[in-house]
């Protein structure tokens, strides 16, 4: 397997195509699911300038311009928040969701956090079972930010299409290694 494209901070040239990267996803899980018509996993995703207006970074892989993947991590209640992974299913399983994650939590490190939440299905494939190989953890009781955003959730009917659970890395341990 060849190495993946370095993972970089997102110019204003890319910030155009981050929804449509996000949106390319609908396939794998209308694969998943069904038909997904009305769905809010298929809600129309903000674009990068939206995203950029967020406190949090956005990174990004592929040809300047010509993003394939972004990790978008945003700054919740002075946690970060790893709120949007995303790849092109057509370059999927070539790394690049891993180095985007490794690359959000180096810099989570940077910026001095201890640690990298997220929402995510559990037991779906590209969801739990792989945020779990990169040393995420399932927490039972969250901090109160991250059940106001489980709470959201449920609320636009998110986990009727499986468990949703809040995972965190402990981005220290992860930096020094891994």
């Amino acid at each position: 397997m060849s190495e993946p494209a370095p993972v970089r901070h997102a110019r204003a040239a890319d910030l155009r195509r981050i929804a449509d990267v996000e949106a390319s996803g609908g396939v794998l899980f209308e694969e998943a699911y069904g038909d997904l018509t009305g769905d809010p996993l298929l809600a129309e995703p903000p674009s990068g300038g939206e995203r950029l207006d967020r406190p949090g970074f956005l990174l990004v892989v592929g040809p300047v311009g010509e993003p394939v993947g972004f990790a978008h991590v945003e700054v919740v209640d002075g946690s970060p928040l790893l709120a949007q992974l995303s790849v092109r299913p057509e370059v999927g399983r070539r790394g690049l969701g891993t180095a985007l994650v490794r690359a959000a939590v180096r810099e989570v490190w940077w910026e001095g956090f201890d640690t990298l939440s997220l929402t995510t299905y559990r037991d779906l494939a590209w969801n739990g079972p792989f945020y779990r190989r990169l040393g995420f953890v399932e927490v039972e009781r969250p901090a109160p930010h991250l059940q106001r955003i489980r709470d959201h959730e449920r609320a636009i009917g998110l986990d009727r299409h499986g468990t949703r659970v809040v995972m965190q890395v402990a981005v220290r341990r992860q930096v020094t290694d891994g």
